[in-house]
C-alpha cells in the first residue's frame, strides 16, 4: 500500500497556493507503507487529496509534490514536462545556451536541466528523482536529442537527501569544454569542473546590460569564467578580471582569446584583499563589477554574510572613479532584496560616495520564479552610478 500522508490543519495552504514543499514537520500522520523515494499521496487534515510527490523520510523535506492532478510519474509524463519546460525557453528566443528544465519552477522537483550547445548537464537534488535518473535521461535524449548528458550532482544539498555527491557522463561523450554563444560571445563551458553545472546562465541579460556602463578601465570581481568580463570587453579599454581559481582564470584567458579579446587581463588571489590593496594604492576604476558566490546558504549565516557583502561593496564602491559605476549582485535568496538594499545604503554611507541606483534586475527568465516559492525568488543585480 502506498503512502497517504496528512498535514496539520492550516498547512495545506501555502502546497495548494503551489509550493512543491511538504516539511516533516507539517504532516500530522503517515498511512500506508512502501520504499523510501517512492510516490506519496498528501492530503488536508479534513482529507482533501492535494497532490502526490516523491517520499524521503531521510529529509526535512518529506515530500516534493509535482502531481496535482492524475497521472503517473512514467516516461510519457516526464517527457511531456520537460517538452513544456523547453518550448516556454523556446518562445522566448532561447536557443543556444538556456537553463531548459528548473526544478519547482517547472514543476519538476529537484531537477534542474542546463543545455550548453549539443550537450546537457543535469543535476538530481533529491531521492525520487535519483531513482529516476534513466527515465529522465530517456525523456531528454528523446526531446533534445543530444550529443551528450553530463550529470553535476556534486553538490552538498545531496547529503540532505542521504545522497552522494557524483558526477560522469550518463550518456553520449562530453568534451571537457562545451562551446556555446552567448550574447554574440563564443564561450568555453567547463561542464565537468566549472562552478554549478560548468556556468552561471541566470545572469545572461545582466551581462549583456554591463555594455552600457562599461568604459574605461573595468575591474570584474569573482569574474569565474568570464561571462561579465567578455560583455565589458566589448566596450571597455581594459577588463581585469579576479578570481581566487587558477583554473577559472584560465578559461577566462582560453575565452577572450576565441573571440580575439586582448584588452582582457587576470588576476589571481583573495577579491576581499585585492579590493583592500586597489584601496591602498589609491587607484580607481571607471567600472567595478561584484558578482560573488553565495555568501549564505542558510538563514543561519545572513549576518555573516551581510557583513561580507558590505565589505565588498564599501572597498567597490571606494575604487570607483566619480562618475563610474559599481555593478553588483547577490544570488542568495536568504539575502533578501530589502535586506540587500539595506546593506548598499549602508555601504554607500560608509563608503563616503553619493550614490543612485539606476538599474535593478534579477535572475534570466529561463530561470522563471514561482510567486508561492520564495526560494525559486534569489538574484538580484543592481547598478549604482557614483556621483
Amino acid at each position: 500500500m502506498s503512502y497517504n500522508v496528512y498535514l496539520k490543519k492550516g498547512e495545506e495552504k501555502r502546497i495548494v497556493a503551489g509550493h512543491s514543499w511538504v516539511y516533516a514537520n507539517e504532516v500530522a500522520k503517515i498511512e500506508g507503507k512502501d520504499k523510501n523515494g517512492a510516490l506519496a499521496a498528501v492530503y488536508s487534515n479534513d482529507g482533501r487529496f492535494i497532490g502526490r510527490g516523491y517520499i524521503n523520510h531521510a529529509s526535512k523535506i518529506l515530500v516534493r509534490i509535482f502531481i496535482r492532478n492524475g497521472g503517473e510519474d512514467d516516461a510519457e509524463f516526464y517527457e511531456n514536462a520537460i517538452i513544456a519546460a523547453n518550448e516556454y525557453r523556446r518562445s522566448l528566443g532561447y536557443d543556444n545556451c538556456y537553463r531548459a528544465v528548473f526544478a519547482e519552477s517547472d514543476n519538476l522537483p529537484a531537477l534542474i536541466v542546463d543545455k550548453y550547445g549539443d550537450y546537457l548537464a543535469v543535476q538530481f537534488l533529491s531521492l525520487g528523482v535519483d531513482m529516476r535518473k534513466e527515465l529522465i535521461c530517456g525523456a531528454l535524449v528523446k526531446v533534445f536529442a543530444p550529443k551528450g548528458i553530463y550529470e553535476r550532482s556534486d553538490v552538498a544539498v545531496r547529503k540532505k537527501e542521504g545522497l552522494p555527491e557524483v558526477k560522469g557522463v550518463l550518456y553520449g561523450e562530453v568534451p571537457d569544454y562545451c562551446p556555446i554563444v552567448e550574447n554574440g560571445i563564443k564561450m568555453l563551458v567547463d561542464v565537468k569542473n566549472g562552478q554549478k553545472t560548468g556556468y552561471f546562465l541566470d545572469q545572461k541579460e545582466n551581462r549583456f546590460a554591463v555594455r552600457k556602463y562599461c568604459k574605461g578601465e573595468v575591474l570584474d570581481c569573482f569574474c569565474n569564467s568570464g561571462g561579465f568580463s567578455l560583455n565589458a570587453a566589448t566596450v571597455a579599454d581594459e577588463v581585469t578580471a579576479c578570481d581566487i581559481s587558477e583554473l577559472a582564470l584560465r578559461n577566462v584567458s582560453d575565452n577572450a582569446a576565441l573571440n580575439g579579446f586582448g584588452n582582457v587581463r587576470t588576476q589571481c588571489g583573495d577579491v576581499f584583499e585585492i579590493l583592500r590593496a586597489y584601496r591602498r594604492e589609491k587607484k580607481t576604476f571607471d567600472a567595478v563589477i561584484l558578482d560573488p558566490p553565495a555568501f549564505c546558504k542558510s538563514a543561519s549565516e545572513v549576518k555573516d554574510a551581510y557583513r561580507g557583502y558590505k565589505d565588498i561593496n564599501v572597498n567597490g564602491l571606494k575604487i570607483v572613479k566619480k562618475g563610474g559605476f559599481l555593478i553588483t549582485c547577490s544570488c542568495s535568496h536568504y539575502m533578501t532584496t530589502a535586506l540587500f538594499e539595506k546593506m548598499l545604503i549602508e555601504a554607500a554611507r560608509e563608503s563616503g560616495r553619493t550614490v543612485r541606483c539606476v538599474e535593478t534586475k534579477t535572475q534570466a527568465p529561463d530561470h522563471p520564479s514561482l510567486l508561492s516559492a520564495e526560494e525559486t525568488q534569489y538574484l538580484k543585480f543592481f547598478v549604482l552610478h557614483v556621483v
